[in-house]
């Protein structure tokens, strides 16, 4: 399979520029290109994931990836839909980039180049830059992105306005000073990226070349990310190996088969053989094993991949396992609404009371069914339903 054909069947391409050559240059490998993301956080999370591993893709494939961390644009932050981002602490944003740097290299290749918007930027006077990139961009252009659109009706700060202006030379910049020529994003960038691709042709003649990935949703058609408030880390001291894969595992049938062919590197007809097992005995949860532990194996490692299934195996068995997620909480017979909500196990009391009046709440080996239950432990299994469990501590 050739690599837009694989990028295809997989459904990692939403948009793409309209170039007649692009599809050829994509497949004959050899392109520079850039993924970006703005340190707003000391770890990428599994919402960037499938991002990245395009960019493992495409460099199988014989292009060169280029990842860069926006130290200029992280001081100011895309503009989100639901409202302008928080804005972080050059000393926290220093060692965001820090951080991230090193887990992007780890993931994509020892051969990414890493670069850092910051080192363009920091020396252009506003003169200069109103001169050699808002002189190219018309105002009704902005105006028509979709994410400027929509943030028109609740109001949008200047410095998110000009945010697509530093991203599109950030585009430019690369083009001249690397050879980049094409950048790959999520969906939710397609807007900036076009800025960069019209304005290289207005700045310098020649075409550019892009594509935007879909976001990856859950089965309840929500975003993974940070900002929706559901982040798996790729950090494993901030996310367990154990945790990403007890997530996977639990994929429903409707959502494997993608999760499949975007998180992992299986050929074509190993995921259909894979599928095709699953359908025939879908109790078994085949097709999650193999997601669940082919997405820890490539994100953190055989061994780590092993240790997690053996510890999933051991608690669907009943046994404790040392490798059991375990959170610790502090109080004395404690009630059983109070613990879960101070094991972030539940969102609130409410929630909390919900689950034990319906019988998805045990302790040990004894289900609870009295909101007003204490628990007079140091040390037990909680099991939440039938997929969560964890041991709690209390001191």
């Amino acid at each position: 399979m050739n690599c837009y054909d694989d990028l295809a069947y997989r459904g990692l391409i939403k948009d793409m520029t309209n170039n007649e050559d692009f599809i050829e240059r994509l497949n004959a490998g050899g392109m520079t290109f850039y993924w970006g993301t703005d340190p707003t956080a000391d770890s990428l999370h599994i919402g960037h994931y499938s991002s990245l591993l395009t960019c493992k893709r495409l460099a199988k494939y014989g292009h060169h990836p280029i990842l860069l961390v926006g130290g200029a644009t992280g001081l100011i932050g895309d503009p989100r839909p639901t409202g302008e981002r928080s804005i972080l602490a050059v000393d926290t944003l220093n060692h965001n980039l820090e951080c991230l740097s090193k887990q992007v290299k780890s993931i994509v290749g020892e051969g990414t180049k890493i670069v850092n918007n910051y080192d363009w930027t920091k020396d252009m006077d506003v003169m200069t830059f109103l001169r050699d990139v808002g002189k190219y961009v018309n105002i009704n252009y902005m105006l028509d992105k979709d994410i400027i659109k929509r943030r028109l009706e609740t109001g949008i700060t200047f410095a998110e306005f000009a945010y697509t202006l530093l991203q599109g030379y950030d585009f430019y910049y690369l083009f001249e000073h690397e050879n980049c020529i094409m950048q790959a994003a999520g969906q939710d960038q397609w807007g900036n990226i076009t800025t960069g691709v019209d304005l290289i042709y207005k700045k310098t003649g020649k075409n550019a070349y892009a594509f935007t990935m879909p976001l990856i949703l859950d089965a309840n058609g929500k975003k993974i990310g940070k900002s929706e408030g559901n982040a798996l880390w790729l950090d494993k001291e901030k996310t367990s190996p154990y945790t990403l894969y007890q997530f996977y595992y639990n994929t429903p049938d409707s959502k494997v088969e993608e999760y499949l062919k975007v998180f992992t590197f299986l050929t074509k007809e190993e995921i259909e053989s894979c599928m095709e097992a699953h359908l025939a005995c879908p109790e078994k949860h085949l097709a999650q094993k193999t997601l669940a532990y082919e997405f820890v194996k490539e994100l953190h490692g055989e061994e780590e991949a092993n240790k997690a299934r053996e510890t999933s195996e051991k608690i669907f068995r009943g046994e404790v396992s040392e490798d059991m997620p375990s959170v610790k909480i502090k109080g004395d017979s404690m009630n059983i609404l109070d613990i879960l909500v101070e094991s972030n196990l539940c969102p609130s009391k409410s929630e909390a009371r919900r689950l034990v009046e319906q019988g998805g709440i045990v302790v040990d080996d004894d289900k609870i069914s009295d909101p007003s239950q204490i628990v007079d432990k140091k040390s037990f299994i909680l099991h939440k339903g039938k997929k969560k469990i964890i041991k709690i501590e209390v001191e």
